[in-house]
C-alpha cells in the first residue's frame, strides 16, 4: 500500500524534540496504565453496566489532580476529564464495555488504555507550555450495540470539539509485498453504517389441531420474511450486509403462534445507503405480513453511521506513528474498509474524527469478537502497542491545538466530507 512520507507530510521537524514531554509523561505512568488495563480486562462489563471500569478510571485520574466529572452527560458509566483553558478542544474517546460470555474480545481495554495515555501526555504538554487549548477524555459506554456515543452526541459532548481521536485493535496487520515497509495498522479508513431494528409480527392464537383455520400464524410470517430477505441478498451490493435472529418464535407446537419478534442489522457503506437498504428489507417484511394476514410493527434500536476519517488528522497520526517507529497505512485513494460498524461513525458526522486501527499479535485465523482475540487483548505486548498509539494520538492532537494551518485543514476536510457521500453506491468508487 502507498505510504504517507513523514519527511514531506505532517508536523516533524522542529516540533519533534518537544514531543519527548508527551512520551515521558506517559512512561511515568506506565505501571498505573498497565494496572488500569488489567482491571478493565479482568472485570469485563456489558454496555451501560461498566461501573468498575468507570470508577477505576475516575479514581486514577483524580489521583493525578485532574478535574473529572463522573456519571457525565446523564449516563451512569460515562465520565469527562478535561485539562487546559481557552483555545481549541481535542477529545479522546475511551471505550471499556465488553461482550457477553467472551469478555474483551474486541479489545476495549486497550482502547481505554490508549486514550487515557493520550490524555495524560497531552495534558503534560499543555501544562509545560502554558499555551491555550483544552484536552478532553470522554468515557464512552456501550459501543457494542448500545449506542453510547449517540447519547453523548445528543447531550452535547462533542459540540465544541475541534478533533476527536481514538484507536481500535485488530489481529496482526496484513503482510505486504517484499520491499515494502511492514506497517502496524491503518490511519485512514471507514466502516459500514448499521441500522438496527426489531420486528414484531402479530397474529391470532388457535388450537393447532382442533381449529388451525381460526388462527393467524406469526411464526409463518417470520419464516417467510427470513426467506424473502435471503432472496434479497442476491441483489445487494458487495459492501451490504443483512443479519437477523428470531428472538421470540412461539411457545408450543399445538398452539398457532400469535406473536414473534426478530432483530435485524442492516449494514452498508454509508448511512444513506444503509437506510435505503433498510427500506428494501422492510418491503420483504411487509410482504410476509400481507401474505400471512399478520400485522407488523417496527422498533428502531439505533443507527451507527459509517466512519468518515478526517484526512488531515490521519496524516498527523501517520507521521506521529512513523516517528515512533510504528509506520501505519495511510492511503487516501484506497482506504482501509472494515465491514463492521461503530458508533464512532456518528461522532465523525458530528466533529472531525479518526478511528485508527492497530494490529496486535494473534494466532492465525483469530479475529475480533472471538474467544481467541480475548486472549490476545490481554497480553503485555498488546498493552505496549496501545501505549504507542496513545503517544501518537497525543502528538497529532497537539498539532491541532497549536498549529492554525493544521486546525484549518482539519475543519475544511470535515466540511467537505459532510457535503459529500464518501462512497458512491452506483460504481463503488471512493470519492
Amino acid at each position: 500500500m502507498k505510504q504517507i512520507d513523514p519527511e514531506n507530510e505532517g508536523c516533524g521537524g522542529a516540533l519533534e524534540q518537544s514531543f519527548q514531554v508527551i512520551y515521558d509523561a506517559i512512561e511515568s505512568k506506565s505501571l498505573e496504565l498497565r494496572d488500569i488495563n488489567r482491571k478493565i480486562f479482568d472485570n469485563p462489563e456489558l454496555g451501560y453496566a461498566e461501573f468498575k471500569a468507570h470508577d477505576n478510571i475516575v479514581v486514577f485520574l483524580q489521583s493525578m489532580g485532574f478535574a473529572v466529572t463522573p456519571h457525565a452527560y446523564g449516563l451512569a458509566t460515562s465520565f469527562r476529564a478535561e485539562f487546559g483553558s481557552g483555545g481549541r478542544v481535542v477529545a479522546f474517546n475511551a471505550e471499556y464495555d465488553a461482550l457477553p460470555e467472551i469478555g474483551h474480545a474486541c479489545g476495549h481495554n486497550l482502547i481505554a488504555t490508549a486514550s487515557i495515555a493520550a490524555f495524560i501526555g497531552l495534558a503534560a504538554m499543555l501544562r509545560g507550555t502554558n499555551l491555550p487549548g483544552r484536552v478532553r477524555l470522554i468515557g464512552t459506554p456501550a459501543e457494542e450495540g448500545g449506542g453510547g456515543k449517540l447519547l453523548l452526541i445528543d447531550a452535547g459532548a462533542y459540540k465544541d470539539v475541534d478533533a476527536c481521536l481514538m484507536v481500535h485493535p485488530t489481529p496482526p496487520w496484513p503482510q505486504v509485498p517484499a520491499g515494502t515497509i511492514q506497517t502496524t495498522g491503518s490511519a485512514y479508513g471507514t466502516t459500514n453504517a448499521n441500522v438496527k431494528f426489531n420486528v414484531s409480527f402479530i397474529g391470532k392464537p388457535a388450537h393447532a389441531a382442533v381449529a388451525p383455520y381460526e388462527g393467524v400464524n406469526a411464526l409463518d410470517a417470520v419464516v417467510l420474511s427470513y426467506n424473502a430477505v435471503s432472496m434479497l441478498r442476491q441483489q445487494t451490493r458487495p459492501s451490504d450486509r443483512i443479519h437477523s435472529v428470531i428472538l421470540e418464535g412461539g411457545q408450543r407446537p399445538n398452539v398457532i403462534t400469535a406473536s414473534t419478534k426478530s432483530q435485524y442489522y442492516v449494514r452498508s457503506a454509508s448511512l444513506k445507503s444503509a437506510r435505503a437498504l433498510k427500506e428494501r428489507v422492510k418491503n420483504c417484511l411487509d410482504g410476509a405480513a400481507l401474505a400471512t394476514g399478520c400485522k407488523v410493527e417496527y422498533e428502531l434500536i439505533n443507527e451507527y453511521a459509517d466512519v468518515r476519517c478526517n484526512k488531515t488528522l490521519s496524516r498527523l497520526y501517520t507521521t506521529a506513528m512513523a516517528n515512533l517507529s510504528s509506520p501505519v497505512d495511510c492511503d487516501f485513494d484506497n482506504p482501509t474498509v472494515i465491514a463492521g460498524s461503530t458508533d464512532q461513525g456518528n461522532v465523525s458526522y458530528a466533529c472531525p474524527s479518526i478511528h485508527a486501527m492497530f494490529g496486535i499479535r494473534c494466532p492465525p485465523g483469530v479475529a475480533n469478537h472471538t474467544p481467541g482475540f480475548t486472549a490476545c487483548a490481554g497480553t503485555d505486548e498488546s498493552h505496549d502497542r496501545a501505549v504507542i498509539t496513545g503517544k501518537a494520538m497525543a502528538v497529532a492532537a497537539w498539532n491541532v491545538l497549536v498549529d492554525d494551518e493544521d486546525a484549518s485543514n482539519v475543519r475544511k476536510d470535515f466540511e467537505r466530507d459532510i457535503l459529500l457521500e464518501r462512497w458512491d453506491p452506483e460504481n463503488f468508487d471512493w470519492l
